[in-house]
C-alpha cells in the first residue's frame, strides 16, 4: 500500500465509498467527512455509499447525505433520493426469490446463535432484508475462533459470507460490492462501469472492500485498514495518513486539489 501522495488522480468522475470505519468514525459521520461528500458533488463527481449495513438503517442517510445513492447489504438493495421526489428503493432480486431466501436465512441466523458461543445477531438486524449479520465488534466482541464458526456456518447454508470492520454478514445470491457497483451505474447512468471503471475510485477499510480493491486501480484504504494487512489478499493500492472520516477527508482533498 503506498502512501496517498503517490496516487495520481487522473480524471476521476466518481467517487464509491463504505460507510462504517471509513466516513465514520465511533459510529457517526464526522461533520468533516460530511463536507467532503458535499464537496465531491459540488465539484460535480458522482458519489455512492456501498455498505453492508441494512437497508432500513441507511434509508435517512441516502435522504440526508449528498450523495447519488446508498447501495446497501452488499450489493442488494439501492437506495436513491433526488430533492422534492420519494426515495426510490431498488433491489436486485425479485420479490418472491428475496421472500425465499429471508426464511432461510432467518433459519441460518438463529441456528448460529444457538451454536457459535457468543454470537449474537447485528442490532440494526429489523432493517434487514436481503441478508443477516452478525456482530463482532460494534457492540459485541467475538472471538477470531468464534467469527471463524459463522463464516462457516453461513457457507455450510450455502450462503456467500464476509467480514467487516463490526459484522459478519450472510446471504443469498451472486451480488458483492463490485456486483452492485456495476448495477447502480447501469440502473442510475445507463452506463457500462467495466467501461470506464479507471474513471472511478473506491475507498474502504476492511476485508470485505477486498473485490473492488481488487477491480479498481483507484483503490484507496483509510488509515484504519492497517489492523486487518495480514488477512487482505487484496490491499487497496493507495492508502491514507488519517483513519476513517479524517481518513476519507484527506482522500477528498487530494483528489480536488488533483482536479484544479
Amino acid at each position: 500500500m503506498r502512501p496517498l501522495r503517490d496516487w495520481q488522480a487522473g480524471d476521476i468522475v466518481g467517487v464509491f465509498t463504505d460507510i462504517d470505519d471509513t466516513l465514520t468514525t465511533e459510529g457517526a459521520i464526522t461533520p468533516n467527512a460530511l463536507q467532503a461528500l458535499a464537496n465531491l458533488k459540488a465539484a460535480g463527481l458522482h458519489v455512492i455509499a456501498i455498505t453492508g449495513r441494512p437497508v432500513g438503517w441507511s434509508q435517512p442517510f441516502a435522504q440526508s447525505w449528498p450523495v447519488d445513492a446508498i447501495v446497501a447489504e452488499n450489493g442488494a438493495v439501492g437506495l436513491v433520493h433526488k430533492e422534492d421526489l420519494p426515495l426510490r428503493k431498488l433491489y436486485q432480486q425479485e420479490a418472491s426469490t428475496r421472500a425465499s431466501h429471508f426464511a432461510r436465512m432467518q433459519h441460518v441466523l438463529a441456528e448460529i446463535e444457538r451454536n457459535v458461543a457468543g454470537a449474537k445477531r447485528s442490532q440494526d438486524s429489523a432493517g434487514r432484508e436481503t441478508d443477516i449479520a452478525i456482530d463482532h465488534s460494534e457492540f459485541t466482541r467475538l472471538s477470531p475462533a468464534a467469527m471463524e464458526a459463522v463464516v462457516q456456518a453461513m457457507q455450510a447454508a450455502g450462503m456467500t459470507a464476509t467480514i467487516s470492520s463490526i459484522h459478519i454478514n450472510g446471504w443469498y445470491g451472486e451480488h458483492d460490492k463490485l456486483a452492485g457497483a456495476r448495477w447502480i451505474v447501469r440502473e442510475l447512468f445507463g452506463r457500462n462501469l467495466d467501461a470506464e471503471i479507471e474513471r472511478w475510485v473506491y475507498v474502504g477499510d476492511s476485508t470485505n472492500d477486498q473485490v473492488m480493491f481488487k477491480h479498481f486501480d483507484h483503490s484507496v484504504g483509510v488509515a484504519n485498514i492497517r489492523q486487518f494487512a495480514k488477512q487482505l489478499q487484496h490491499p487497496p493500492r493507495y492508502i491514507t495518513q488519517s483513519e476513517r472520516g479524517d481518513g476519507f477527508s484527506e482522500l477528498t482533498g487530494h483528489l480536488l486539489k488533483a482536479r484544479s
